[in-house]
């Protein structure tokens, strides 16, 4: 009886184990809309493309630049807790926006960092590439030599902020992105942190910041990295990996131009995933 019942589990676990490897997503597409132009869904364990949606084509990727920006800082080896002081180099002279970061405040690179990652400060990405060795032209070349390290032959950064139109990449590419900054602590938690406070000493002023994912901020979700992004010839961008029934799905929205577009597509991608499987489960009973 019981090597009956020992025999049965394997048989069983076999199974799921197959399932889960030949699972064919395609017969499900027509329950899917994506209002993103250009998307790619990926399942992070197993490496298999569950959909896609001009995935290879290029686009400017605005602030999802700051993935990238966060792992050459990180990799640099840099002091996190040297103050960096923000100057007329970080002022936007591509789109001229502004920041709360005012002229001649210090901050760690660290806090910057945060400001960088939670509320897409444009200021504060230019102050960390500006504090590296050979400046923030070193920095941008690091920013592709990395690229390269990572396998993203489609991505080139003109700049480490994402205001640039010439930073440029694909779905496909930025999926590659997300599973390297994936494998950094401190990207994780400062990218997926709803809010965050910093005192500018020198300034004697207190700033609130909120996280630019509408889905981090309202905490429902499960989500191990995400960073937003917008310029208009980016549209609004969102890459995060966030888990559904227990998987990491990673997810890439780019050309959005509604407001909620971006996040109601991943909204969208998480029922369907949950409703495929159901269906799917209910069909092998």
């Amino acid at each position: 009886m019981f090597k009956r019942l020992v025999a049965t589990l394997f048989i069983l676990l076999i199974n799921s184990f197959a399932f889960a490897e030949y699972f064919d997503y395609s017969k499900y597409y027509n329950q899917l809309t994506i209002k993103s132009p250009k998307a790619i869904i990926y399942d992070a364990d197993s490496g298999d493309i569950i959909f896609q949606k001009k995935a290879n084509e290029k686009s400017s990727i605005a602030s999802l630049t700051k993935l990238m920006t966060a792992m050459v800082l990180i990799d640099s080896n840099l002091d996190l807790n040297e103050k960096v002081k923000i100057t007329k180099k970080d002022q936007d002279r591509i789109k001229g926006t502004k920041s709360r970061l005012w002229l001649g405040s210090e901050l760690t690179r660290k806090e910057l960092l945060s400001i960088a990652l939670i509320a897409s400060d444009n200021r504060a990405a230019s102050a960390l590439s500006n504090s590296y060795p050979g400046g923030k032209k070193a920095f941008v070349q690091a920013m592709n030599v990395k690229a390269k390290q990572l396998g993203m032959v489609d991505t080139s950064f003109a700049d480490p902020t994402g205001l640039d139109k010439n930073n440029i990449s694909t779905a496909i590419d930025l999926v590659k992105m997300t599973q390297a900054a994936q494998q950094y602590p401190i990207i994780r938690e400062l990218s997926t942190s709803s809010y965050y406070e910093a005192y500018i000493k020198n300034k004697k002023i207190r700033l609130n910041y909120n996280n630019t994912n509408l889905l981090v901020r309202q905490g429902l979700w499960d989500i191990d990295i995400s960073k937003t992004g917008y310029i208009r010839e980016a549209g609004k961008c969102l890459i995060m990996q966030t888990k559904v029934m227990d998987k990491p799905i990673i997810m890439v929205f780019l050309k959005s131009y509604g407001k909620y577009t971006r996040t109601a597509d991943a909204k969208r991608v998480k029922k369907w995933l949950e409703n495929v499987h159901m269906q799917a489960n209910l069909a092998s009973k």
